[in-house]
């Protein structure tokens, strides 16, 4: 959580997450969707751990205790990442640069929507400097792809030729994600992604290849 001061308590922003959607039955998916998050089942300590961090500013929100802002963060990428943090764009730029297979699960058809880590951290700011609390605010890029679209594009930047990896797809892995992003758009002065999935993966190379 980042904090700001504030005259009547703390204003907050809880970097919470796309996955308080769960495996979604909407797309896009805007705030206003409850999701459809299995409550017991392997990934479920991640969802609902979120979903209740999100209802306990919501509480205090409302109870004149703090000023929580709720920022829903879609998939985000960037330089700094931790090689080992298991996401999708790290393995496969790490797995491409080391000359191995890049590892899809399922068919690769499940799709993601990628967020280059400045354009959230200026969404971020933008939430932080609103007057007033708006509630749950979608931060994403709404550029659809899927991982083989993913893989494909940076097996185009390494310059790799070797088949893919396929491995089964893990439980409760969800189907799609995309947000919407229209009252981002609306309440924070036009906000929106700039840039894109190919310069993003480009200069996310560029950090790693540099890394001993």
């Amino acid at each position: 959580m980042l904090h700001l001061a504030k005259k009547q308590g703390a204003r907050i922003v809880q970097a919470s997450t796309s996955e308080v959607y769960g495996d979604p039955a909407v797309s896009p998916q805007p705030e206003t969707y409850w999701g459809n998050v299995n409550p017991i089942g392997i990934r479920s300590c991640y969802d609902e751990g979120k979903r209740a961090a999100e209802t306990l500013c919501a509480d205090f929100t409302r109870l004149g205790r703090s000023d929580a802002r709720l920022v829903r963060i879609f998939n985000t990428y960037g330089p700094h990442m931790r090689g080992d943090d298991g996401r999708v764009v790290t393995n496969f730029l790490l797995q491409a640069i080391s000359g191995k297979p890049l590892t899809v699960y399922g068919a690769g058809q499940q799709t993601r929507s990628f967020c280059y880590v400045d354009d959230l951290i200026e969404g971020f700011v933008r939430v932080l400097a609103l007057p007033e609390n708006q509630g749950p605010i979608n931060l994403g890029n709404p550029n659809e792809f899927t991982m083989l679209q993913l893989a494909e594009a940076v097996q185009r930047l390494v310059g790799s030729s070797l088949p893919l990896r396929f491995e089964p797809l893990p439980t409760d892995d969800p189907k799609q994600r995309r947000p919407d992003i229209a009252k981002a758009q609306r309440l924070l002065g036009g906000w929106e992604p700039k840039v894109q999935l190919a310069e993003g993966l480009a200069r996310t190379l560029a950090y790693f290849r540099k890394q001993p």
